[in-house]
């Protein structure tokens, strides 16, 4: 059995391609949302921002009191990621209370919020939310009112992560599951009565077979797992930039002082700014005599439609393409892993009955 548990701890280590969980942006979203609320009911920055941070913690304390108990009666759990990420936003929003209770740059300090997120989703609303921070400060727009609005924003990119990430999972978990194709060979034959592991470990064909076979498996799993992060690549942000301009517009300043202030706050804060776009928006605008506000938020709607369309599409095309590696690569290492010691098993036994 030590050499089916190698065979085993082969295929454990080969890269998997479903893409990694981030929900970071609701994160994002629900503190953006409380925020707003408490700015909108009169309660000062720094106070919003500790009654948040006194909220986390105590939601932390509580998750990993559940935890714990789930523990010790069951064993290792999965909730011990969200715990950690709950005891990381308690720890930041109170580094931001602080800030703005001694009169710091609030934006930068949330701004470091993102530094320690690890997804690219969570990075990008945390950096958001300083660049709309930022923006309604200098634009002098209603800050509860454009956080309201950013939280909007914020569960829709939520959504479309969801969206995608849902798509996505179908294919890549087939393209997983595939890869232990030729252990279940190996276990078949074992249970027909051939001794194909003796025949693997032991001889010089079936040595040989074995190497080919994890070369083949390790080929197909990275092949798989570029086809899957080639997928999944996408703008972590649609529409947020148009949707920053929307807020400085908010301010009552002009297309061209709210451009700068926004431009000047994603090249800051790392947040995609779609500048083409914006300039297109403001000239229509300015063309029909219109405000710019409506049309940058039906814009930045347009595109984050147009980028769960995107992520759905490229579900359906990786499903087709990951045929490719299966057909060139596994399905040869299930031959010569499984198939192959089994017919030299036979061709021994055959052998040596004569």
């Amino acid at each position: 059995m030590t050499r089916l548990r190698v065979l085993r701890r082969v295929l454990a280590a080969l890269p998997g391609a479903a893409p990694p969980d981030d929900d970071g942006p609701a994160r994002v979203a629900r503190t953006t949302r409380r925020l707003a609320v408490l700015l909108g009911a009169g309660v000062a920055p720094g106070s919003a921002w500790r009654h948040l941070a006194l909220e986390a913690d105590a939601d932390a304390r509580t998750r990993s009191a559940t935890v714990s108990v789930g523990l010790a009666a069951d064993g290792p759990d999965d909730e011990a990621g969200p715990t950690n990420d709950h005891r990381a936003d308690a720890a930041v929003l109170s580094a931001v209370a602080d800030a703005a209770a001694h009169g710091g740059d609030l934006p930068a300090a949330i701004a470091a919020i993102a530094d320690q997120e690890t997804g690219a989703g969570a990075r990008t609303a945390w950096a958001g939310l300083a660049a709309a921070w930022q923006v309604a400060a200098i634009s002098g727009a209603p800050l509860g009112v454009c956080l309201r609005d950013l939280a909007g924003s914020l569960r829709e990119l939520d959504r479309i992560g969801r969206d995608v990430g849902t798509a996505l999972a179908g294919p890549s978990a087939t393209a997983r599951l595939v890869l232990w194709l030729p252990l279940v060979a190996v276990l078949l034959g074992m249970a027909l009565g051939f001794d194909t592991l003796r025949t693997l470990f032991a001889t010089p064909p079936g040595l040989c077979c074995l190497a080919a076979g994890v070369v083949f498996l390790i080929v197909g799993a990275r092949w798989s797992s570029a086809l899957s992060a080639r997928a999944a690549r996408r703008d972590p942000a649609p529409g947020l930039s148009l949707d920053l301009v929307a807020v400085a517009m908010a301010g009552g300043g002009a297309a061209p002082a709210a451009r700068s202030i926004v431009e000047e706050a994603c090249e800051r804060f790392a947040v995609p700014y779609d500048g083409a776009t914006i300039a297109g928006v403001l000239a229509l605008s300015a063309r029909a005599g219109i405000p710019a506000g409506e049309l940058l938020r039906g814009e930045a709607e347009q595109q984050r439609d147009q980028a769960r369309s995107d992520g759905e599409r490229a579900a359906a095309i990786l499903a087709t393409r990951l045929m490719i590696p299966l057909g060139v690569c596994v399905l040869p290492a299930f031959l010569l892993v499984g198939v192959a010691p089994l017919l030299l098993s036979v061709v021994t036994s055959t052998t040596l009955g004569f």
